[in-house]
């Protein structure tokens, strides 16, 4: 034991090879997975908590997504400058911080802030696939000379991923469960704890990328300005909508016009940040893939598939918490059964993405890809008809889940292969930060839509005169918003079936 127990460059503690390595990093996915699905089911209970209204979780999620959509590149790029293991301990330190800070965050806004900041996880599996990467290079032996580090790498891939998945299903069963027996607070400090275990994780079991030093970062050659115009223009178009949610869509609000010219200044210093980028040398977003005839169709269908895998979540888990016999809609469900639909809508997508290369081979890569975005936009118009139920939100979300599966393994791989072969990589990560970018927009669209009430002359909840004055009456969203988010993702997932017909046929070898 002691001879496989040594110190390694960046002052790690190494229990074996790769293998052991990899056991670490898929406990830091396992936890990856844990804060993904360990909050949908308590978005109810975390509204109730912080005295606001249903309609105002969307705004976390918006707010985590976009924050994601900047973290990503800009982590990515200081990993490979300073090393990969630093910025993941960094990312995870921050994330843990936020973790603690939503357990004792006093009112909303605070917890908004602090739920963006724990969004820092997302960073984790790119600077993970990174180190992986380059210790296999950096191996000798005739394992990595027969396999190869990308094949050794793939490998890795999938167990990081396994560990992802295992982990959202757990977090979710175990929030369920969890709050319907215990307080909010409580069950709101079990995923610092994990963090926390994951954090000691990296220290002891991950060692640095060979030659990473702090002192390989170069500010001049950082992309600071680019960083700088694209967060003041994602702010900008977020608080935008953030001042129209308390305004309203009345024009004779003074907060309605004060909304408009945020979102002007907004899409001012998006043009901004294009231009820059097109004049540096190492852009931090490549604009010039977005006009990529081979690549802009994969980006736009990455995007329009964000609106429904990351923008419905919060409307799926506060439809089901909103009791019917209040409102004359919802499922009425306890946090538990809650918990089970997600749960069983995570093992759905699963099972779409084990299922694709299947039915890839049954049909062709790009006719299962149209089926399974035409799973999604069948899947949520389903709910128009069919949402009274649980087992028709089941159903429902299955049907969603199958085609949701198979989009997230694939949409990454077809960005790859219709990319030059020297920008695989970052297609890879437009991808990903596209779809990030599009479930922003769309939680915050959502969020807006579900504060709509009969006030604005839309059908909103129904106060029954005899309950008034139950904790609950008056801040579930409206029935309208909900139906708004079913169509708009219906929609969505029909419009990416179309982008798929332009994307190049090299992307699905």
């Amino acid at each position: 034991m002691k001879a496989a127990l040594r110190r390694r460059q960046g002052g790690a503690l190494l229990f074996g090879g790769l293998a052991s390595v990899v056991g670490f990093l898929a406990f830091v996915e396992f936890t990856s997975g844990v804060l993904q699905g360990y909050y949908a089911p308590l978005l109810t209970d975390i509204a109730r908590h912080l005295g606001v209204n249903d309609a105002d979780v969307n705004w976390l999620e918006g707010s985590q997504l976009m924050l994601s959509a900047l973290v990503v590149p800009m982590l990515s790029k200081l990993g490979d400058q300073v090393g990969h293991r630093k910025v993941l301990i960094w990312s995870t330190a921050v994330t843990l911080a936020a973790s603690i800070a939503l357990v004792v965050a006093p009112v909303f806004w605070v917890f908004l802030v602090a739920w963006a900041f724990q969004g820092f996880y997302v960073v984790w599996l790119p600077l993970e696939i990174a180190l992986v990467y380059v210790r296999t290079v950096a191996r000798e032996d005739a394992a990595a000379a027969a396999s190869g580090p990308a094949a050794l790498t793939r490998r890795a891939a999938a167990v990081l991923v396994g560990a992802l998945e295992v982990g959202a299903i757990a977090g979710a069963l175990a929030a369920g469960a969890l709050v319907d027996t215990m307080d909010v607070q409580a069950v709101l400090a079990v995923p610092a704890v994990v963090v926390g275990l994951c954090l000691v994780a990296i220290i002891l079991g991950v060692e640095e990328t060979p030659g990473a030093s702090l002192a390989n970062f170069r500010r001049r050659d950082f992309d600071m300005a680019g960083l700088f115009w694209v967060t003041v223009a994602l702010v900008l178009i977020m608080g935008s909508l953030f001042v129209l949610r308390g305004a309203g869509l009345a024009p004779d609000r003074p907060g309605f016009w004060l909304s408009v010219l945020m979102l002007v200044a907004g899409a001012l210093a998006l043009v901004r940040f294009v231009r820059i980028e097109r004049q540096h040398p190492d852009p931090l977003i490549d604009i010039r893939m977005f006009t990529d005839p081979a690549l802009w169709p994969v980006f736009a269908t990455a995007g329009l598939f964000g609106v429904s895998v990351l923008g419905a979540q919060a409307p799926l888990s506060t439809f089901a918490r909103t009791d019917p016999g209040i409102y004359g809609y919802g499922l009425g469900t306890t946090g538990f059964q809650t918990s089970l639909i997600i749960g069983t809508y995570l093992i759905a997508m699963v099972a779409g993405a084990g299922l694709l290369p299947v039915a890839s081979r049954w049909t062709s890569p790009r006719l299962a890809l149209l089926c399974a975005t035409l799973c999604v936009a069948v899947g949520f118009g389903l709910f128009l008809p069919f949402h009274d139920q649980i087992g028709q939100v089941v159903a429902n979300m299955v049907v969603v889940g199958l085609g949701s599966g198979a989009l997230v393994a694939s949409l990454p791989a077809a960005a790859a292969a219709a990319a030059p072969r020297e920008q695989t990589g970052v297609a890879t990560g437009l991808t990903n930060s596209v779809k990030t970018v599009g479930g922003a927009v769309a939680s915050c669209i959502f969020g807006l839509a579900l504060a709509t009430t009969a006030a604005a002359g839309i059908p909103g909840p129904e106060v029954v005169p005899e309950i008034t004055g139950t904790p609950d009456v008056g801040t579930a969203g409206s029935f309208s918003g909900y139906l708004t988010v079913w169509i708009v993702c219906s929609a969505t997932a029909l419009a990416a079936a179309v982008l798929l017909l332009f994307v190049p046929k090299k992307a699905f070898q």
